[in-house]
C-alpha cells in the first residue's frame, strides 16, 4: 500500500448517508420532502429504486458505459465534479458492492484525489446518451489504491504501450447507493470517433485558454476558442 493508499483509508468514514436498519436519504431531503408535500412519493422511490448493492443490470450497463461525472468534496464540503472516460469496461465491476476506475496522468492539480484524502466519499453518475437513454447513480466510500493491488483481482488489465494510458492510481469504491437517473430530459447524442492524445501536455490538445482566464491575466495563450477538437470520421 502506498503513502497515498494509507492516507485514504484513514479517513474512512464512520458514518454513511445510506445505511441499512436506517431511514434512507438525509436528514435535508426530509426536512425538504415535508415542506413541499413531496414525502409519499420521495418514499415511493427509496423503496422502489435506491439499493446498497448493484443489482445484474447495473452491473452490465456500468461494464458497457465509456465515461462518467464524479462528484467529491474536501472535509470542508468545498465540492469539485469531474469528468472521467475510457474505453467500455474502464469501470471495473469488482462485486455486487465494488467498483474501480483508474485514474491516469492529469494536469497535476489532482483535485479529485485530494478531496478523496480529506473525504473519503465519491458520487458518480453514469448516462447513457446514445442507445437507453438513462442513467445510473452510484454513491460510496473511496480507497485510493496502487496499480499493483489491482493485479489481486485478476482483471487481465492490458499493459499500455502509451504511458499517458497507464493508470497512476486506482480509484476504489464500495457502494453505499445505487439508483436511477430519470430519462425524461437526457438528450440523444451521436457517438463520432475522435483522436484522444492520452497523456499530452501539449496545449492545444487539453483545450488551451479556452476560456480566456490566462489571457485576463496578460499570459500569452493558444490556440483561439473553437478550433480544438481533432476528428476520425468513420
Amino acid at each position: 500500500m502506498t503513502m497515498l493508499g494509507m492516507a485514504a483509508r484513514a479517513f474512512m468514514p464512520g458514518r454513511k448517508r445510506h445505511d441499512r436498519g436506517q431511514e434512507t436519504g438525509s436528514a435535508g431531503e426530509r426536512i425538504l420532502q415535508e415542506r413541499f408535500g413531496t414525502a409519499q412519493r420521495a418514499q415511493q422511490f427509496y423503496r422502489n429504486q435506491v439499493t446498497d448493492y448493484l443489482t445484474p443490470v447495473m452491473k452490465e450497463f456500468i461494464k458497457r458505459m465509456e465515461m462518467a461525472f464524479i462528484a467529491t468534496s474536501d472535509s470542508a464540503g468545498e465540492c469539485d465534479c469531474s469528468f472521467r472516460a475510457g474505453p467500455p469496461g474502464f469501470i471495473r465491476v469488482l462485486d455486487d458492492r465494488t467498483i474501480a476506475y483508474p485514474d491516469y496522468r492529469g494536469n497535476g492539480v489532482m483535485a479529485s484525489l485530494g478531496n478523496m484524502l480529506e473525504n473519503p466519499r465519491i458520487g458518480i453518475l453514469l448516462m447513457d446518451f446514445t442507445r437507453d437513454l438513462i442513467g445510473l447513480h452510484v454513491n460510496g466510500d473511496v480507497t485510493i489504491v496502487p496499480p499493483l493491488h489491482m493485479q489481486e483481482f485478476d482483471l487481465e488489465i492490458p499493459q499500455a504501450d502509451n504511458p499517458g494510458r497507464r493508470p497512476v492510481q486506482w480509484v476504489m469504491i464500495h457502494v453505499t447507493e445505487a439508483y436511477i437517473h430519470c430519462s425524461k430530459h437526457i438528450p440523444l447524442l451521436v457517438p463520432e470517433s475522435r483522436v484522444r492524445h492520452w497523456g499530452s501536455d501539449n496545449p492545444r490538445h487539453k483545450g488551451g485558454d479556452y476560456f480566456g482566464v490566462a489571457a485576463s491575466r496578460g499570459v500569452c495563450a493558444n490556440p483561439e476558442p473553437g478550433n480544438l477538437i481533432e476528428r476520425v470520421h468513420q
